[in-house]
């Protein structure tokens, strides 16, 4: 995973360094106690994106190009060298690596959190975002298999439940950044380092997330 109990102590003590923006920080947290690759993206304001392309497709919502990776395991110092040259930037974590994600409508997916843990299944990071979506962190893989898996559970349009996998190539923004300049992404449940070290098979949740999010369409 790439991450210490000393890098745990010099993240959680990295507030009191001189220099050490609670920004830089809370990049450390993704990449050194999570393990996680980052990218600083773009940020956007009254409809307008930081990269200044008047035709960008996702304002707000996009690595930054040229931009470096900040890979996983990187420390503080590591951090705070590097997105100093981003100051402001959006964190964001590609998708395909040490994670795939499921997305559905954010009130189908705070019901499934609530029957998920009551059932006692294995759950990982969960995400809201501000445009009102909802995405589960799941093991790698799971954009591919999707289809497949909800067709051999019955449920043969995945697009008519609202509900999509993202998959390598693909990038989400990590809480607290702002997305398209709609507002902070939340945590509806935030990483521990055994779901973190492990992410849930999407074939174990993929069954309570189909059912609720039917229910909430219909």
């Amino acid at each position: 995973m790439g991450f210490t109990i000393g890098g745990i102590r010099e993240i959680r003590s990295g507030t009191r360094r001189r220099g050490r923006s609670s920004e830089c920080t809370a990049v450390a947290e993704f990449t050194g106690l999570w393990g996680w690759d980052v990218v600083p993206g773009a940020r956007a304001a009254a409809g307008a994106c930081s990269c200044s392309r008047t035709d960008c497709r996702a304002p707000g919502a996009h690595p930054l190009e040229f931009a470096p990776q900040i890979s996983g395991g990187a420390t503080l110092d590591e951090v705070t060298k590097a997105w100093g040259e981003f100051p402001g930037a959006a964190v964001m974590l590609p998708v395909g690596r040490a994670f795939d994600v499921i997305e559905v409508a954010e009130p189908a997916g705070r019901r499934a959190v609530v029957r998920l843990e009551r059932m006692g299944l294995p759950l990982g990071p969960v995400t809201a975002t501000p445009d009102g979506r909802a995405q589960f962190l799941v093991a790698p893989g799971a954009a591919a298999e999707l289809p497949a898996l909800l067709y051999r559970m019955g449920w043969d349009d995945p697009t008519s439940l609202d509900l999509r996998g993202l998959g390598p190539g693909e990038y989400v923004t990590a809480p607290p950044s702002d997305r398209g300049g709609r507002g902070p992404v939340r945590w509806l449940r935030p990483p521990a380092l055994d779901s973190v070290a492990r992410p849930p098979a999407a074939r174990l949740l993929l069954g309570t997330l189909a059912y609720v999010a039917h229910r909430s369409r219909a």
